[in-house]
This record gives structure tokens, sequence and C-alpha cells, in this order.
């Protein structure tokens, strides 16, 4: 039997969080290093998956499966292909960077560490479940740490930390249920069609394929309301900025860079994969709906004087492209959509710790009370410029060949929507660029002359977050190589299809 690499990227979390349930609550030290260390098996882990992966063959691999609930056809299948590898190892390069983003907290700490070991299980667990009952037991499993984080240790000013973290568990819980409505009624359409009840991904979309294109179109709606929701896609996008801001800084980043991207992969990997007819049918909506996600956000975060908030509207403006790249239904479309998930993860995990420790160090977000901080820790300044950067998709960093591909494939199949979509960049360079000079550069503020500058394990983020932004810019086949291993075989199953059904 191979070894479970899967399995044990997934329960090394876990196993670090039961650890923690015996160690003393006065030994800080020991609870942060475990929470670092099973962090850190997991991350090791991945890296090793993602470059063993055979890119030539593609398709699922390291794959596990173990029967379980037979009469529903549920199968504990876990697996990976170049699709949910590259968002395997953005969770944990973002869960071991939000440990150490987190080393100085000092309310109840065993508790925080034990509820974010297990919200990165169950991220991780979404991108490697090729089961759709699992899938939507490993999301379920992701709300419930997020509501408690963000209430005990988040942090406001705007709106309370309950209001955050109660608003942020509405839409996803409403997003779920609409999601769970869609599942359900396809598992018993493609149940009373093959006779053979079968939850899997690639089981169901064989049969799923197969419905009417009234069928698949209803049925598509709902998880794009279900999955939409989840990806801050515009009109739905209220709670994340909102969420962002109450919510502890290592839940920002968990949030911002892979929870949101849920949503997408989502979208490509079950919804468009399982109904391509029904996303031939909505792909223009999609289109209009992500190009508007785009341009409202970035007026919303040009608007914005927290510095939570303006990440908070940036990431739901970057989400639109992710919206509007899918819509395209074309391979370098899904291509760039994928890329730019990552890319955005990345980038966003690094902003938000590098705001996170701003705030600790000032007790203060808000940018008219900044001003100068480059003087007094350049480090962090560093790692929020090179954050900054990436978003507005600076040459050379990781988000720039990500959009570029978007806008390629969006150019190709809807023109004009399209360009304006690429307007959204100059908005995104003017608050960017705004928060930046407003908070780092000018006259240093004396009350700031004590600031001391990020150092020893607060580095971490900067370092690997740094790392992949510079290294994915600067080689981004390591990224796109993989993406279209499994991208290229996915749509072409859906050009199949369609063509069958006589809708391409």
């Amino acid at each position: 039997m191979d070894f479970p690499i899967l399995l044990t990227i997934l329960l090394a979390p876990i196993a670090a969080a039961l650890i923690l349930v015996f160690v003393p609550k006065e030994e800080n030290l020991t609870i942060r290093s475990v929470a670092a260390a099973g962090t850190f098996v997991s991350l090791a882990l991945s890296l090793y998956a993602y470059f063993t992966y055979d890119q030539s063959v593609g398709g699922l691999q390291f794959a596990m499966q173990i029967p379980w609930i037979q009469d529903l056809g549920v199968t504990f299948f876990l697996a990976a292909d170049g699709i949910s590898l590259p968002m395997l190892l953005l969770t944990n390069l973002i869960g071991f960077s939000a440990v150490f983003a987190s080393w100085n907290i000092n309310s109840r700490p065993r508790e925080f560490f034990i509820l974010l070991l297990l919200l990165i299980a169950g991220v991780m667990g979404t991108f490697i479940a090729h089961d759709l009952f699992i899938f939507l037991l490993f999301y379920e499993v992701v709300v419930i740490p997020i509501y408690i984080m963000v209430v005990i240790w988040g942090s406001s000013k705007r709106v309370t930390k309950e209001y955050a973290g109660m608003k942020l568990t509405i839409y996803l819980l409403i997003g779920s249920a609409f999601l769970l409505v869609g599942v359900i009624a396809l598992f018993v359409k493609t149940s009373a069609m093959s006779g053979v009840p079968d939850m899997s991904f690639t089981g169901m979309a064989v049969v799923a394929r197969q419905l009417s294109g009234f069928d698949q179109i209803w049925l598509f709606g709902l998880m794009l309301l279900g999955f939409g929701s989840l990806i801050s896609m515009w009109p739905f996008h209220s709670w994340s900025p909102d969420g962002y801001a109450g919510a502890p800084t290592a839940v920002s980043m968990i949030h911002a860079g892979v929870l949101k991207k849920i949503g997408g992969y989502g979208l490509v990997k079950i919804a468009v994969f399982m109904l391509p007819a029904g996303a031939a049918f909505w792909a223009p909506y999609m289109a209009v709906l992500g190009v508007a996600g785009v341009a409202y956000a970035a007026m919303g975060a040009l608007a914005q004087k927290d510095l939570k908030y303006v990440v908070g509207y940036s990431s739901v403006s970057h989400m639109g492209y992710v919206i509007l790249a899918v819509a395209c239904l074309n391979v370098i479309g899904l291509n760039g959509a994928v890329a730019n998930m990552f890319a955005h993860g990345v980038m966003a995990a690094l902003f938000f710790s590098m705001i996170g420790f701003i705030y600790e160090k000032t007790h203060t977000r808000w940018i008219p009370d900044m001003g100068g901080l480059a003087r007094q820790t350049p480090r962090l300044a560093v790692g929020f410029m090179m954050a900054a950067m990436a978003s507005l998709g600076l040459p050379g960093l990781i988000s720039f060949i990500p959009e570029f591909t978007i806008f390629i494939g969006a150019f190709d199949v809807y023109g004009g929507l399209a360009v304006v979509g690429i307007a959204g960049i100059i908005i995104t360079a003017l608050y960017v660029l705004r928060a930046g000079a407003n908070t780092l550069f000018g006259p240093p503020r004396p009350e700031y002359n004590h600031l001391k500058d990020i150092r020893g394990p607060e580095m971490v983020p900067l370092i690997v977050l740094g790392t992949v932004l510079v290294v994915g810019g600067l080689l981004p086949s390591l990224l796109f190589d993989m993406i279209n291993s499994g991208v290229v075989p996915l749509h072409a199953a859906i050009s199949d299809a369609l063509q069958l059904g006589g809708k391409f």
C-alpha cells in the first residue's frame, strides 16, 4: 500500500490540535511550537506532493478510497490533481504563516491555536475531497471555528466583532443552504438515472452531464448562488469586508487566502465540471456580475480609511476577476482563474499579516492616524509594499501573469466587458498606492518612535509568503504547468458534453 500522503497532510494539524488539549495552558511556547510543528508537517508534505505529481499523466493521484455510507454511494475519497494541488499547497503556506502571525497572542492561546488548526484542516479537506458528501462535510467544519475565533479574538471599530462574526456565519450558511439543495437534487436525479448511488465527483459528473438542459440550468443556478456567496460574488459580498475587519489576523489570512477560494474551486471542479450546459447558460451573467464586482469593490476600497477594509474590498474586487475567468469556459480563462486564486491567496495573506503587525504595534488600523512607519519598521514596510505591488499586478510578482491570462481569455469571449474589467487595475493602483503612502511614508510621527520592527518568529510570514510572491512571478511555469495539467482534461470533458448536447 502506498503511503497515504494526503491523509497524513490532513491529519497533521488535527493531531497537533489533539496534543494541545493536553498541554497546560500556561506553556505558551510549547503551545505555539506544537501548532507550528503540525502546520510544518502538512506544508512539507504538500510541497513533496506538489513536486512529485506526474504532470505528464495528470488526473487524480495520491488517491485513497474507503467505502463509508454505501446506501448513499458515499466514499471517503481523497485525491489530488493539477487544480486541487495548488490549492492544497496554498492552504498550508498560509496556515504555517498564520501560526507565526499569531505568535504574540496572549489571550487563551491554547484554545486559539486548537481552533486555528481545525480550521486549516477543514479547508484542506475541501480541496482534496473528491466525494461531494465529504466535500460538504469539510465545508461545514470550516464555519464553526471561524465564528468562535471572530467573536472571541476579533476586533473592529466600525462594527462589533459579534456582528462581524454573525454576519459572516449567516452568509456562509445561507450560501451552503443553496448549495445543499442543489447537491441533494443533483444526487436524487443522477441516482434515478443510473440506478446506482454515487457521490464521487467523477461518477456523478458522468451522469449529471446527461441531464436535460433545463435541469442543468436550475441546478447550476443553485450552485452558483452557493459558491458565489462564498467567493463574495457581487451583490452577495457585503459579509466579506466586515468579516475581515472583525477577524483576528490569522483568520483574516485564512479567510482571504483560502476560504474564498473554496467558492472558486467549487465552481470549477464541481459546478462547471458536472453541469457544463448549465455553466454555458449562466456564463454571460457570471461575467457581468464578475466585472460589476471588480468595479464596485475597487471603488469601495478607494473610499476606505481602515487598512483591513481596504484589503477586504480589494479581495472582493480580485475575486471578480476569478468569476469573469470561470465564465470564459475556455482553457486560458480557467487556467487564469485557478492561478489567480493562488496568487491572490498569497498576496492577501501577506497583506493581512503585515496589517496585523501594524495593529499590534500601533493599536490602530486607521490610515489618517499613521504615517512614516517605514522609518521605524522597515522590514514590516517591505512586506506591506510587496503585497501592495502584487495586488496591483506589478510584473515580476506572482499576480501579473494570472491577471494577464484572465484578460486574454476574457477579451476573446466578452470583448468590451473585459476592457471594463481591465480598467479596474487603475483603481486598484490608486487605493493601494495611497494606502501605502499614507501609512508608511511621509514624516514619521513621534508617538511611534518607540515601535520595534518585526523580528524572530514575526518574520516567517514575510519570508515564506514573500518568497512565493517573487518565485511565482519569476518562474510562473511552476504554477501554470501544474494547473494546466488539471484544466485541459476538465475542459475536454465539458467540451465533449456540450458537443453531444448540441450546445457547443
